[in-house]
């Protein structure tokens, strides 16, 4: 499969600066940004822009009133995703997430040579501000001192703290937002370990080509002093033992990645006793084997903004965890999002007017992400 393309696609490669003949449809519930469509017509005067006030997240099956799926080329959309037979013309799709874990056993994905792109990069600058966030409440005790705090309690104690300056930070998944991160952390003076699937053993190869916030991220791939890579435990296992204060888990959900941190990788921290901080998707852990590496003291604690299962159910053990901050898959959040979101798919809509056939953040069928 992947190899099926509707009969009457048309031919991307050919140029069409104005974009004569194509639609976009926006379904985003929220306004978009005052002037977004007067800007879209003066660039693509040819571009018909569609905007439904429809939540895509919520219901992935929703009819779109008042939209005729047969003639859009280009959607901006979450998990809500036509059917073939429904949008014969798609020629583009801009997903609002960096994920695409939801996409990848959709038709239209599947049987198509149809490119899908992410919001990879969009949630950079939130996403890091959140990692580092939680870090340094758990290093400076905020949590304990916000608990007598309310009970009127004025107690200085638990000892020192342990600053970050030359604390190592280990990254799993050197991506957009884990670059960001590198970045920030760099920044306050601690070292960045790098982990990725494939090897990056020259500059080349260390660039990323991704979505980056303008002056921001590590698109140059210069800022890591270790570049691990692998996909076997033992490659995982060089990197979790390479004495990480601090791994950030950055990893997007793969059938590869499901699951590749339980009890024997957690063990390989213990010597560091480090700190876990999962801002990918949470079937990346196994639960389970988490809260035994805390219940042990392998690891000193976790931040978590995804778990699995996910909502996190009222009574699930995670919740009365010593040393653990849980937050509802709200990191990324940021009024900046879709300024950001939007400035991919206007760099992506300019590939399509030059008639390129590779765009920003483009999935990859055969890695999923």
């Amino acid at each position: 499969m992947g190899n099926i393309i509707p009969d009457n696609i048309p031919d991307m490669a050919a140029p069409n600066k104005d974009l004569v003949g194509h639609k976009l449809l926006i379904l985003i519930e929220s306004d978009l940004p005052n002037g977004y469509q007067e800007h879209l017509h003066a660039k693509f005067p040819g571009l018909q822009v569609v905007h439904a006030r429809l939540n895509p997240w919520k219901d992935t099956t929703a009819l779109v009133p008042g939209v005729d799926w047969a003639t859009v080329t280009v959607l901006l959309t979450g998990p809500r995703i036509p059917t073939i037979e429904e949008a014969p013309k798609m020629q583009l799709i801009q997903l609002q997430s960096a994920g695409a874990n939801y996409i990848l056993d959709k038709p239209l994905f599947k049987d198509t040579k149809i490119p899908f792109c992410t919001a990879n990069g969009v949630a950079g600058p939130p996403i890091s501000e959140w990692v580092i966030c939680t870090y340094l409440a758990y290093q400076h005790r905020i949590p304990q001192y916000l608990d007598n705090m309310r009970d009127g309690n004025w107690e200085r104690g638990w000892g020192e703290t342990t600053d970050v300056v030359s604390q190592r930070v280990g990254i799993l998944g050197y991506g957009s937002i884990g670059r960001q991160i590198a970045r920030v952390a760099t920044a306050m003076g601690m070292e960045v370990y790098a982990y990725t699937n494939r090897p990056r053993p020259t500059p080349e190869s260390r660039r990323d080509h991704s979505y980056h916030p303008p002056g921001l991220g590590d698109p140059e791939g210069t800022l890591p002093t270790r570049w691990f890579s692998g996909t076997t435990a033992v490659e995982l296992g060089e990197f979790l033992g390479s004495g990480l204060d601090l791994l950030v888990v950055a990893v997007p959900l793969t059938p590869e990645t499901r699951g590749m941190l339980g009890t024997a990788q957690f063990k390989l921290l213990a010597a560091k006793k480090t700190y876990i901080s999962n801002i990918g998707r949470g079937p990346t852990i196994v639960t389970e084997d988490l809260i035994t590496a805390l219940d042990e003291g392998w690891i000193r604690g976790a931040a978590l903004d995804v778990t699995d299962p996910e909502p996190l159910p009222k009574y699930h053990p995670l919740w009365k965890k010593k040393d653990v901050i849980i937050t509802p898959h709200v990191s990324g959040a940021s009024n900046s999002y879709y300024k950001r979101l939007l400035a991919i798919l206007d760099i992506n809509l300019e590939k399509l007017s030059e008639g390129k056939t590779e765009f920003m953040n483009q999935v990859s069928r055969k890695r999923g992400y």
